[in-house]
């Protein structure tokens, strides 16, 4: 679970759009950019290289 103070203020680093929380990938999804952010050990890895693309 990720705090949702920090999950109001993160954005993407791309798009610098909202993301939304998926608690079953346990990632920070940008809809904008298509990418799926992962969180490490309750830590949210924002960067471009670590994300996954997503499938269309």
């Amino acid at each position: 679970m990720i705090d949702p103070w920090l999950l109001e203020r993160l954005v993407c680093p791309v798009t610098r759009q909202p993301l939304r929380y998926d608690d079953i990938a346990q990632e920070l999804v940008s809809e904008a950019a298509r990418l799926a952010y992962p969180i490490r050990d309750g830590v949210p890895v924002m960067l471009v290289k670590e994300a996954r693309p997503l499938t269309p």
